[in-house]
């Protein structure tokens, strides 16, 4: 199968409300540009330098968003372009990236990373942590960002049953989310769980933000 070919496979199974970023991590732009010309405008990566090689080479009319743990020191670089950061797992990188938009004069959309995983070796926030955020006075402050929802990467398992469990889990999380007051910067709207393997699974649970890479582009290799 093509890109193109898989690519429009998995879209005509999409529910409407259901966003597809195309993971297009380590891929050649020639790749993506297969993608593009098969209608695909929402590319993801991992890398802040790999996603900026890109940008400067593709089409203006993508949305870029940033899928990958962000290291602080590389914001600038993603700043003047980045749609959307998937792994905001800290107050103080929603501080840098408020920063860095304020700079480009623009507002940056965030998704807060949530650990539901078992692995430690995810990154992401818990609750009690979520909402410390979300109630504190930097937060409210920030004029550059917005907090558009969460994301989630479940535990890596054959297991459906505890992929379920953890997506039920995030979906809780941002079931509740609904009630804090929405503000400028603060509208969740967005839950960003599903890969590859499991996005079939998220979407039942109440995904509306898939990440595919695999399927779209072929393994790694």
């Amino acid at each position: 199968m093509s890109i193109k070919e898989n690519l429009l496979s998995i879209k005509e199974a999409l529910p409407s409300h259901v966003t597809l970023v195309a993971v297009s991590k380590t891929k050649p732009v020639s790749d993506l540009m297969e993608a593009y010309n098969s209608g695909q405008r929402i590319f993801g990566e991992n890398k802040i330098q790999e996603m900026t090689d890109k940008h400067e080479q593709m089409p203006k009319d993508i949305e870029w968003h940033m899928i990958g743990h962000v290291q602080t020191n590389k914001v600038k670089y993603m700043a003047p372009f980045v749609n959307l950061v998937h792994g905001v797992d800290s107050l103080k990188l929603l501080k840098e990236i408020n920063k860095q938009a304020k700079k480009n004069d623009r507002v940056i959309n965030c998704l807060l990373q949530m650990h539901i995983a078992e692995e430690d070796t995810k990154f992401g926030l818990y609750e009690a942590e979520l909402n410390e955020i979300l109630e504190s006075g930097e937060f409210q402050q920030m004029e550059n960002i917005k907090v558009t929802g969460l994301m989630g990467m479940a535990t890596f398992t054959d297991s459906e049953h505890q992929i379920e469990k953890e997506f039920g889990y995030l979906k809780g999380i941002f079931d509740r989310l609904q009630e804090h007051p929405e503000r400028s910067n603060f509208k969740p709207e967005t839950l960003s769980m599903g890969m590859s393997g499991d996005y079939k699974l998220a979407i039942s649970g109440g995904s509306t933000m898939i990440r595919v890479g695999s399927s779209i582009f072929g393994s790694r290799h």
